[in-house]
């Protein structure tokens, strides 16, 4: 992968896990990223030339206590998530914005997660126009243990001004009132509750559903009243913990399993990527995990070390997709790109690793997230200072 473009995004680049472009009206390429923490909310960056990027726009949070660690556009419109450092905090849930003019952004609706036990929203996934599926707390939700405050929720948006939930899923035993015994936890404990969840076209009857320290699960939502679980992989024990993403592979009836690191100089290692055989649904086999740079070079680099998202296929037309081409944020490993030919071996083909920014909390580069458009041109955010990493990759 070469650089091609550069922005630090007027001095506030620490991005999240927020990144999706829109084409504009006017035929403009706008990459929008939802920022780490405060005090920015969301930037607007013009990648028509993705080799002279431009910031357009650029807002606030509320406060400094809330977080938009997710976004994404669907058309002229654009859902971001807001969580907050403690229960019981607002502004705590997901705002709709009619981006039509991407310099002035317009607030159009706004669905309330707060409640003295929840901390609002970290996730959210829209793509069809119609639902937003996203890992977020409410106020008649009580968790038996704080960590597990966010299930797995889904909402209405087919009038965007009016969001209304249609469906909800929690692990058995989470919330105070529920029959079953409480998950036992793990020794880095980092909760059971909804991390990414991915709802495709291909197959809009299931939603792929990551839940932290509980693994990952193939959920039924052809009643999005009653989702239900199909299947789980759950490496966690004896791995430690926190499953960010699942990702299909539709056409080689794979499952990519992505776990993050939180902890810095490899205290939580190891952090992988795992390749699941879901020929059979309900039978998910482990097939291979994606080969990891050396530990013992990049931990003592300082901050994160390991897996934490990938490029999940957005079905989106600005939007690169391939079973075979896995694309990957791992911290301080940079951007890495593995071949899938032969799920039992993958192999790197690729990968970018910048020197740490300045400024920075950590030494090292921390590469947050990437996102691939459908000219394979590779965006990267820094999760602290660094802003986006524009890269042409040579396939």
């Amino acid at each position: 992968m070469r650089l091609i473009g550069h922005d630090l995004l007027d001095g506030w680049g620490g991005i999240g896990e927020g990144m999706s472009i829109q084409t504009a009206s006017d035929g403009r390429r706008i990459m929008w990223l939802a920022h780490e923490g405060p005090p920015k909310n969301f930037t607007g960056v013009d990648v028509t030339d993705p080799s002279r990027p431009r910031v357009v726009v650029q807002t606030d949070i509320a406060n400094n206590h809330t977080r938009s660690n997710s976004l994404e556009t669907c058309g002229n419109l654009m859902a971001v998530a807001y969580q907050t450092l403690e229960p019981g905090q607002q502004p705590a849930g997901i705002e709709i914005f009619d981006i039509t003019v991407p310099e002035s952004p317009r607030s159009i609706s706004y669905f309330d997660c707060s409640g003295p036990y929840s901390r609002g929203v970290h996730q959210l996934w829209f793509v069809d126009g119609e639902y937003i599926h996203f890992a977020g707390g409410a106020a008649d939700f009580t968790p038996k243990n704080q960590l597990d405050d966010q299930p797995y929720r889904i909402l209405d948006v087919r009038d965007p001004t009016r969001p209304v939930e249609v469906g909800r899923w929690w692990m058995p035993g989470t919330m105070v009132g529920d029959p079953e015994p409480e998950p036992k936890r793990l020794a880095i404990d980092t909760g059971f509750r909804a991390h990414n969840t991915n709802v495709y076209p291909e197959r809009p009857d299931r939603a792929y559903l990551a839940y932290i320290d509980g693994g990952g699960m193939i959920m039924d939502i052809s009643d999005m009243s009653s989702p239900k679980v199909i299947s789980s992989f759950n490496p966690n024990p004896p791995f430690p913990g926190f499953t960010h993403t699942v990702m299909p592979l539709f056409s080689r009836d794979l499952l990519v399993f992505t776990h993050e690191c939180v902890l810095d100089d490899g205290e939580d290692w190891p952090k992988l990527t795992w390749i699941v055989d879901a020929r059979d649904e309900t039978n998910l086999v482990p097939l291979s995990i994606l080969p990891m740079p050396d530990v013992e070079d990049y931990a003592k680099r300082g901050g994160r070390f390991g897996c934490h998202n990938v490029h999940e296929n957005p079905p989106r037309d600005e939007a690169f997709k391939s079973d075979t081409l896995l694309f990957s944020s791992l911290f301080n490993g940079g951007v890495r790109v593995h071949d899938l030919s032969d799920p039992t071996q993958p192999r790197e083909v690729a990968a970018f690793v910048p020197e740490g920014p300045a400024g920075s909390r950590v030494p090292s580069i921390q590469i947050n997230d990437v996102y691939v458009d459908e000219n394979a041109i590779v965006y990267a955010a820094d999760r602290h200072t660094g802003g986006l990493y524009i890269l042409e990759l040579d396939i």
